[in-house]
């Protein structure tokens, strides 16, 4: 008796944890569609370097390529989008591709889970092209991308 109250109490638990990962919660946010790569690797520089205009043939490369999209939101917290819109997947989707660096404003579902966020796009509300002209400081190619032949 003892043994099937314990089995019924892990199996409410095993439903219960399920039950919480699957919900989401409906978030409008606004900010930048980045490559999540070389945003968390620093292998292009700083978090200031990987965004905008100076990034934006990088970013374009990577999600051809399979790195999944992200999405830099105005305070900082980094979405990994799941889709958008109609497209299946995230990374190398036409969508995807044509918002590279872009700000945009969008309606979806936000999941967390194990200290991460997750957005499915259900609605690109707005898309403001590439706001962040960091090709200013970095140039078009920023120098520190460009591997040094004598290392």
């Amino acid at each position: 008796m003892l043994r099937r109250l314990f089995f019924t109490a892990l199996t409410a638990m095993a439903f219960a944890s399920t039950a919480h990962a699957s919900e989401g919660t409906r978030i409008q946010v606004k900010g930048e569609i980045i490559d999540t790569w070389c945003y968390y690797s620093g292998v292009m520089g700083g978090p200031d370097a990987v965004v905008g205009s100076a990034h934006h043939t990088c970013a374009l490369w990577c999600s051809a390529g399979g790195i999944p999209v992200g999405l830099l939101a105005e305070d900082g917290t980094v979405y990994m989008v799941i889709k958008i819109e109609d497209d299946d997947t995230s990374n190398s989707s036409p969508t995807a591709l044509r918002m590279a660096a872009h700000t945009i404003e969008a309606d979806g579902m936000h999941y967390e889970r194990d200290g991460l966020n997750y957005l499915v796009v259900n609605r690109v509300v707005s898309d403001l092209d590439i706001q962040n002209l960091t090709h200013e400081d970095y140039g078009n190619v920023p120098p520190f991308s460009i591997p040094d032949p004598n290392k």
